[in-house]
């Protein structure tokens, strides 16, 4: 009862009960839903405090950026959807907000495609060199599909392609990338998905501010090639992933391509499978069959370890 007094306290004001509604549809910063309605970068301030403060919304950390969402917490998250639930859908002052949301939303789109444009050509340039995109896909949706997911990490979530992938067969998907850049450009594609159940973090794969035995799922998708440190990557993997997890990585395997370094910045030319087997081992994930998709001058690795369960 404490619980619910506290909320209904926290929405007794049309202002909170906006911004409920806003963050409800995504993630956003202070200047924009100071834009969206329409007054004092204090008083929403204020307004959004109150908020966090009575569990409604958490805050994200995105370097000196602060944003906002609906809280996922178990128990405020549901009385949450239900207040929003309630709420009559032809309010003309929540209209004028997704008027404005709109143009946020496109704003964010307009950034995200100008980033996508200028690295296109790069990205193009190496999707030549390996198998096609989409048949990577059906393998790791394949694995997805076996079993329902709770939790799913994306670590380098880039555009959050993984996100999208999985999203439908997740209770929730999160992606951490250290780009504030392509955090814009994925959370551009999640929104244009309809996508819902996902989170967008600033973070980096090598100190992940995670608590242990977090995920079910953690997926490292054509990122370990850019690690100085893959197993370091891989061990914070491990240390997320509840026991009988798993851990997807998909990279390249080794080859001799030293261009890649130069022109991609790539740190490592691929990995063999031993290599893996052996950062597996190191940090308790049992090695499984691995997956190998030759396509160009490229082959592509998709390698599974389960976490093992504590003796």
């Amino acid at each position: 009862m404490n619980t619910l007094v506290k909320i209904l306290k926290a929405l007794a004001e049309p202002s909170r009960l906006r911004l409920l509604v806003l963050c409800n549809q995504g993630e956003f910063s202070v200047s924009e839903l100071v834009y969206i309605l329409g007054q004092s970068q204090p008083r929403v301030s204020r307004h959004l405090k109150i908020l966090c403060d009575a569990g409604l919304l958490q805050k994200i950390r995105e370097g000196s950026w602060m944003l906002y969402q609906l809280t996922s917490e178990t128990e405020v998250a549901v009385i949450a959807k239900e207040i929003l639930n309630s709420l009559p859908k032809d309010d003309p002052t929540v209209a004028l907000d997704h008027i404005r949301l709109s143009s946020v939303q496109a704003e964010r789109s307009t950034s995200a495609a100008n980033y996508f444009r200028f690295n296109a050509a790069q990205w193009d340039q190496l999707r030549r060199l390996h198998v096609e995109d989409q048949k990577v896909e059906k393998v790791i949706d394949s694995m997805f599909k076996k079993e329902p997911i709770s939790k799913f990490l994306d670590l380098g979530t880039g555009t959050g392609r993984m996100l999208e992938l999985v999203g439908t067969h997740a209770g929730k998907v999160v992606g951490i990338d250290l780009s504030r850049e392509m955090l814009t450009v994925a959370r551009v594609n999640l929104e244009k998905a309809g996508l819902k159940n996902y989170s967008i973090r600033q973070g980096d794969m090598y100190q992940l501010k995670i608590p242990d035995d977090e995920y079910d799922v953690v997926c490292i998708h054509q990122v370990l090639h850019f690690a100085a440190e893959p197993n370091k990557a891989i061990a914070e993997s491990a240390r997320v992933l509840q026991p009988g997890g798993r851990l997807i990585i998909v990279d390249f395997l080794a080859h001799k391509m030293l261009e890649l370094r130069e022109i991609f910045h790539h740190s490592r030319l691929g990995f063999s499978d031993g290599e893996i087997v052996h950062w597996f081992q190191r940090n308790g994930l049992k090695f499984t069959t691995p997956t190998h998709l030759p396509g160009g001058q490229l082959t592509v690795g998709i390698w599974v370890g389960i976490k093992q369960f504590k003796q």
